[in-house]
């Protein structure tokens, strides 16, 4: 997939409209509590300042459902911007209008402005034209560094970039296309998938999507029960996708490679800390208990497929992490993924709750690629070409 670049650009003294992703997660105080996306977004800003750009930033912000919701400003994205690069960074509380176009026209080569929250308005989702116009006006060239959300065609990122000659891939929008991209074209083998989360429903095109491309599938996490049932298991109280029987069937059957289930799980009486929990065989669930986690026998069995592998793709949980009393299995498994990429193996992770669960384990700086995008990247390992990717220049 060949696009324009950012380094395909002539910068100075030009309006650079630069789409990122700032949709980072806010506690009750609107204090950021992880700035990664603002973090992976600064190789892109400092290019277009250090060229003598003018770098005007759009994002959205949660889901304010096209109103204006005080709670879900960027103001606090544009301080820790400000903080990160150790400069004033200008905010302005709209992303169109006049006012907006004064701060945007008053702007000198090298500064940037963080426009405020997109989804304010009901027609950047709608990917309205107009709006999109609006948008596309503020700048002379446009950006797209916002991954996460390039599997949406809204009006920030497929809309505005019928109104610029010239579109371009930033420096994360590119490095994420490489990862994911290399991965399903040109991966180093044994390429394993590790997949988990709570739902089989996310994840039935990727599977089918990588039954040609990897060597081994390894599942876990709550979408495993959905498989059990298909086999005719007993399954307890675990959740199981009643409507996803006849698919999980169907993926058993058609697996051309090798696919592998728990082995052993731990089941609990209930989700919460302290409730009584043991380890089970995977046909010994008893019927008034749920599955939380992988058991050892299945830990060590994915951790050995993990660190003899040359590229692996995780995405989704392999339990309940977020309690800690269920959180071994993820947390093993992160860290054989650490292991696995100490040995030279690509490691790939996609998925907030997987990122998080990298962060527990405290190996983010041992993975090649974690991913920013959720959705994005579990629907560009389906082999979709995104909107957002699609709409960028071609070389």
């Amino acid at each position: 997939m060949e696009k324009l670049t950012i380094d395909d650009l002539d910068l100075k003294n030009k309006k650079v409209l630069v789409r990122v992703d700032f949709n980072v997660p806010l506690d009750e105080r609107q204090n950021i509590t992880d700035d990664k996306r603002i973090v992976e977004s600064l190789p892109t800003i400092t290019k277009i300042m250090d060229q003598g750009g003018k770098a005007i930033l759009m994002s959205h912000l949660g889901r304010p459902k096209g109103k204006k919701v005080p709670e879900m400003s960027l103001r606090p994205a544009a301080e820790r911007l400000g903080n990160l690069l150790g400069k004033p960074v200008k905010f302005v509380d709209d992303c169109i209008g006049d006012k907006v176009e004064k701060e945007v026209n008053s702007l000198n080569p090298g500064e940037l402005i963080l426009l405020e929250n997109l989804r304010f308005y009901p027609e950047e989702e709608k990917n309205d034209p107009e709006f999109a116009k609006k948008l596309a006006g503020l700048g002379e060239v446009y950006v797209n560094d916002a991954f996460g959300t390039a599997h949406r065609a809204h009006a920030s990122t497929e809309g505005v970039t019928r109104y610029f000659e010239k579109c371009a891939a930033g420096y994360l929008m590119q490095k994420e296309i490489k990862y994911l991209g290399d991965a399903l074209a040109n991966p180093s083998h044994p390429f394993v998938a590790l997949l988990g989360g709570a739902k089989i429903s996310g994840k039935i095109d990727v599977i089918k999507n990588l039954m040609d491309k990897v060597d081994i599938i390894l599942i876990g996490g709550g979408m495993a029960f959905t498989f059990y049932k298909a086999m005719g298991m007993e399954v307890g109280s675990s959740l199981v996708e009643e409507d996803k029987i006849n698919l999980a069937k169907e993926i058993l059957a058609i697996a051309k490679v090798e696919l592998d289930l728990p082995l052993d799980l731990v089941v609990a009486k209930d989700i919460k800390e302290g409730s009584e929990s043991k380890v089970v065989q995977k046909d010994h669930i008893p019927s008034d208990w749920k599955g939380v986690d992988i058991g050892p026998k299945t830990i060590e069995l994915f951790s050995k497929k993990v660190t003899n592998a040359k590229t692996i793709v995780w995405n989704g949980p392999m339990g309940i992490f977020e309690t800690d009393q269920f959180s071994r299995g993820t947390v093993e498994l992160a860290k054989a993924l650490s292991l696995a990429t100490e040995k030279g193996a690509t490691t790939i992770v996609g998925g907030g709750d997987t990122a998080s669960a990298i962060l527990k384990a405290g190996v983010e700086d041992k993975i090649s690629h974690i991913s920013t995008g959720g959705g994005a990247s579990l629907e560009f390992l389906e082999g979709k070409l995104l909107p957002g990717i699609k709409a960028l220049t071609d070389k």
